[in-house]
């Protein structure tokens, strides 16, 4: 626990930020090359424009969270969990954290040009895609960002982390059927075939 507790808890701060700049940098380069912004709120008000602003509401916190942990002990503030801040626990959720980081971004280098964050109603691809890991799932992006927010869960077990999961889980569940109903309208009878071939999650 001496080694593993600290090393997490860097690990916390260094791989939230990571992320925002990687996530930052490759829209950027997207929106360079194709003249376009893959992310896309949707109208204000609507579902998907809640659900992005949710998100990206909790995944500041949880970046300024992090990083400041690395100097300052706000576990009393988070409402740690004592009976599972325990060494393999903590472990156990950086190494779902890296599984879902793996896993995003095979996903997204997959989905290579067709992928978008959020519903894209101008820009959308013309095709569906329907094998390969979207053979097995109909959503496996949003499957592996959940293992990611279970995995901060144990990587830092608390109210905070708890609240963040709860939250995060149900906003990318309703995210998900917003976003099968827009495949359903531009897709049709090919979607409807789709969905009953392969499951929403499983």
């Amino acid at each position: 626990m001496d080694l593993i507790e600290p090393a997490v808890r860097v690990f916390l701060g260094v791989f939230f930020l990571m992320i925002g700049l990687q996530f930052a940098a490759r829209t950027l380069g997207l929106y360079s090359r194709l003249g376009f912004s893959h992310i896309n709120y949707g109208r204000a008000g609507t579902a998907t424009w809640w659900h992005r602003h949710t998100f990206n509401l909790f995944r500041a916190a949880i970046l300024l969270v992090c990083l400041a942990r690395i100097w300052v002990d706000l576990d009393a503030w988070l409402g740690v969990f004592p009976l599972l801040y325990h060494w393999p626990v903590l472990l156990a959720g950086a190494v779902l954290l890296l599984v879902s980081y793996t896993s995003v971004n095979y996903l997204q280098a997959y989905m290579h040009e067709d992928w978008r964050s959020g519903i894209d109603d101008h820009h959308g691809s013309g095709h569906l895609l329907t094998d390969g890991p979207f053979g097995r799932s109909r959503n496996p992006l949003f499957l592996a960002v959940m293992t990611g927010q279970l995995g901060f869960f144990l990587a830092l077990p608390s109210v905070f982390s708890l609240v963040c999961l709860v939250i995060g889980v149900l906003v990318i569940m309703r995210q998900a059927r917003e976003e099968e109903k827009a495949l359903a309208r531009r897709f049709d009878e090919q979607y409807e075939a789709y969905c009953k071939r392969v499951p929403r999650w499983f």
